[in-house]
């Protein structure tokens, strides 16, 4: 990958440091790779599978960015506080925190019950607002004009039937998002928010073999129906939450991007048929 127009990220001390949720994986690595690229001196990548978490933190060391791996089940009330403390354990500091960490399960008005609303809400919503909060405690502590970005998705505006959970925890970031940044702007502490597409990362692979019987070539299938003729990239997505993360975005706080190649509330409106939808018996 090539450098792109964005500051870098070193300083004299040796370069930010950043802690990325879903780190060993998809897009939270394409971001950890990107600010590596652009002089990060320290990364913190969080995640569950650890053969994959040491692999990706062994790389990024060795191509020139200090990485370690925390493995952490961000459900966890007190994970926010935990991944900011190994942070400042190895690094001394903290400059920035991507949330990509998400549950993607499917379930609808129809089947969706108790536990899969309490895992989502864990995962996808209670865990980024605490790590806001952690986060912001040790930036106010050094003195750190802190940038945090969450990831979240263009279905926030509603969603497929099959994606009611996920897309009602995705459209509460909206809220978190502008909150946290009114709350913060005084300590020079920014929230955004990045909402990706569709998008080609090795769990959508999963996800669509196991929840909808997709074969082997459903992406170059899926790929033909859009605009662009493919699914968006996660290089893509990540050069949007660098440039976020960077000086190059000044004072922008508040703000939600997406990233995407269709456009919310354009177009033709689709109307559920009669036919039973996901979920419906």
């Amino acid at each position: 990958m090539t450098n792109l127009p964005l500051s870098s990220f070193a300083t004299p001390e040796g370069g930010k440091v950043f802690a990325i949720t879903g780190g060993t994986q998809g897009l939270g690595l394409s971001v950890a790779r990107h600010l590596a690229e652009r002089g990060a001196g320290g990364l913190v990548l969080v995640g569950r599978d650890e053969a994959k978490g040491e692999a990706a933190a062994a790389s990024l060391t060795a191509d020139g960015c200090r990485a370690v791996f925390l493995g952490a089940d961000i459900a966890s009330p007190e994970s926010g506080e935990r991944i900011v403390a190994v942070t400042e354990d190895a690094f001394g500091v903290l400059h920035g925190v991507v949330n990509c960490a998400a549950l993607t399960g499917r379930g609808s008005v129809w089947d969706t019950d108790a536990a899969m609303w309490d895992d989502m809400l864990a995962v996808n919503l209670r865990a980024p607002a605490l790590l806001i909060s952690a986060a912001a405690e040790s930036f106010k502590r050094n003195e750190i004009e802190g940038s945090i970005v969450l990831i979240g998705s263009v279905v926030a505006t509603g969603g497929p039937a099959m994606l009611y959970p996920y897309s009602t925890t995705k459209g509460a970031l909206h809220a978190l998002t502008r909150n946290a940044a009114h709350a913060l702007m005084r300590h020079r502490i920014r929230v955004n928010l990045v909402q990706p597409g569709w998008m080609n990362t090795p769990n959508e692979d999963v996800v669509q073999k196991h929840y909808h019987d997709a074969p082997d070539d459903w992406l170059e299938q899926a790929s033909a129906a859009r605009p662009w003729g493919r699914l968006v990239e996660p290089d893509e997505v990540a050069r949007t939450v660098c440039f976020l993360l960077s000086e190059e975005s000044g004072m922008v706080t508040a703000a939600i991007f997406d990233v995407d190649q269709t456009v919310n509330g354009a177009g033709e409106l689709d109307v559920p048929s009669l036919d039973p939808v996901w979920g419906e018996s």
